[in-house]
């Protein structure tokens, strides 16, 4: 749930982290009982436990062919990150991985941990797809061809300028965002704008960058050969090479690379704003919204902060608790933008070769959630000092203990 230092340090992350807690609980106990549909929900909680709280929340219908849309990228994700695959191997794979899904006989042993499981049993995952309604099963099927095309492109070239880097988003995320719209669209519950590729896409995109950028380390020591992602176009005015940038000897260069990555993502907010804003259904406002949070508030922390060539850096889990239990309207999405948009401004070097586009960027942020009227009763997600009292030090182990015996007790 969360070291009880942390706990301690940010008194009110307690409550957020106790009721996610137990919506993690009551998701894992609500398995559908047949067993291609219990492997689905099972694998989703093991893969990603955030996603499967807050998938949980759209309607069953919906919400199983996000699932299975879901899971079906996954595993074609889990073929694109095998480095051991010989790529003349690879690349007919997720040529050919749209077709698979209708193959209940087919899997391919690739991946690690939970990720083999998958790969091993993906029957059960064709076997729910075809469950599916046509109008789901189009949307899923063309991304699926759609992506992994793209993937088996770029397994064959490197990310060279910053356009590549914009198309292998697209293909790896940015698709990710039109299936989801067309998946919204065939159950009826979305009305798409005249624009909606286009900020479909940068839905996607917002995203696939951060992670991108906060997965550096792991991408470059990936084993037996890296993964490189940051465009040569940005990497190449601070270093010869891309691994050259983990090492502490070029920590300057390197966060100046980092900083101007960030600020290249940040180009996608406006649009991210403008798709979340033209959601009717509550419930899937919450789907997009959340992640989209998350996303800023891990750029904030990965601007200027040598520690992403280091080891990992990411929202702690109080934090990203919050923005699950905050994030009901427009309004509450506004404030955290606002909120981390802040927080990232006051990093900024104005010695670093990109500050004034940071600025500008971070600015045009700023001056479009004012424009919306809804700051003055936001919750702020930055200015908590994490500085507790030896007073409510007391009342949290009390009531900690508390809860954990009530815990046990259920």
């Amino acid at each position: 749930m969360g070291s009880l230092g942390t706990m301690l340090r940010y008194p009110d992350d307690i409550y957020p982290l106790l009721k996610m807690k137990r919506a993690i609980e009551k998701a894992e106990k609500q398995i559908p009982p047949e067993p291609h549909w219990g492997f689905c929900y099972s694998m989703l909680h093991k893969v990603s436990r955030s996603f499967s709280l807050v998938i949980q929340q759209l309607n069953t219908e919906l919400r199983n062919a996000v699932c299975v849309f879901y899971l079906v990228l996954r595993a074609l994700d889990t073929v694109e990150d095998d480095t051991s695959i010989p790529t003349d191997e690879k690349v007919p794979i997720l040529i050919a991985f749209h077709r698979h899904i209708y193959d209940t006989d087919w899997h391919y042993s690739c991946g690690t941990k939970e990720y083999k499981i998958l790969m091993d049993q993906f029957h059960h995952v064709s076997a729910a797809f075809l469950e599916l309604e046509k109008g789901y099963q189009e949307a899923i099927e063309e991304i699926t061809r759609r992506m992994g095309a793209g993937m088996a492109k770029f397994i064959c070239q490197e990310v060279e300028t910053v356009d590549d880097y914009d198309e292998y988003c697209h293909y790896v995320a940015g698709l990710v965002g039109l299936g989801l719209s067309k998946l919204f669209l065939a159950a009826g519950s979305e009305v798409l704008t005249p624009d909606w590729e286009a900020i479909s896409n940068s839905m996607g995109l917002f995203l696939q960058k951060t992670n991108i950028i906060r997965d550096y380390l792991e991408d470059i020591n990936e084993i037996p050969k890296s993964r490189m992602f940051w465009p040569r176009e940005i990497w190449g005015k601070y270093a010869d090479k891309l691994e050259d940038l983990k090492y502490e000897e070029n920590t300057n260069k390197s966060v100046q690379c980092l900083n101007e990555m960030v600020t290249n993502a940040l180009m996608h907010i406006e649009d991210c704003l403008k798709y979340m804003v033209s959601l009717r259904d509550p419930s899937i406002f919450r789907f997009c919204a959340i992640p989209q949070i998350m996303a800023i508030g891990t750029l904030a922390l990965c601007y200027n902060n040598e520690q992403v060539f280091r080891g990992v850096v990411k929202l702690r889990r109080g934090l990203t608790a919050k923005v699950i239990d905050r994030t009901k309207t427009m309004a509450d999405v506004y404030g955290a933008f606002y909120d981390f948009s802040c927080m990232l401004k006051t990093k900024v070097d104005k010695n670093d070769p990109n500050a004034s586009k940071t600025l500008n960027r971070l600015e045009a942020v700023q001056k479009l959630c004012r424009d919306a009227g809804v700051l003055q009763n936001r919750k702020s997600y930055v200015n908590d000092k994490g500085q507790p009292n030896s007073v409510f030090i007391i009342m949290v182990v009390i009531l900690l203990a508390i809860v954990f015996a009530y815990l046990r007790a259920n």
